[in-house]
């Protein structure tokens, strides 16, 4: 068994302390020991996006991370997105443009999507594209996700 190390963080705004074995992923942390299950497992291998997070406002792959690397970081999940106004505008587009289907994807392309927003508050359909293409959808053909994003970006639903 790998030795435990103390760490402290903040996710979705509230402080937390864990102790976490050295060979154990952010996405293990976040999800199995702090019960945040809107952070998907998808590929373990930073291919697929469903994993994303917020650290420090950059869009991570929690897949890639470890634990122990969260030390002294502030983390958003979904559950902390969403009851932001940016995750609350994101969540309304894709509703109303029918960008969700099974839903697997979209808690990592809503992450991706809000930190795109955070650097380019008016991106192009282009810059929208490239931001989200990192992650993953089997069910659709993304015009309807980019359409959302666009649409959330001028504060539309």
């Amino acid at each position: 068994m790998s030795p435990l190390r103390e760490i402290a963080f903040t996710i979705n705004g509230a402080p937390r302390r864990a102790s976490v074995p050295l060979d154990m992923t952010a996405l293990a942390l976040i999800r199995d020991v702090l019960g945040f299950t809107g952070t998907k497992y998808g590929c373990g291998e930073g291919e697929c996006g469903s994993c994303t997070i917020l650290v420090d406002g950059a869009s991570i792959n929690a897949c890639l991370m470890f634990a122990v690397d969260c030390d002294g970081r502030d983390l958003t999940t979904i559950e902390g997105m969403a009851v932001t106004p940016l995750g609350e505008r994101l969540r309304d587009a894709f509703v109303a443009h029918g960008a969700v289907q099974c839903g697997f994807c979209t808690p990592g392309i809503v992450m991706q999507a809000a930190s795109l927003l955070a650097h380019d508050q008016h991106p192009t359909r282009e810059a929208i594209v490239r931001g989200i293409e990192g992650n993953l959808c089997r069910c659709t053909g993304y015009v309807k996700i980019v359409d959302a994003i666009a649409a959330a970006a001028v504060g539309e639903p």
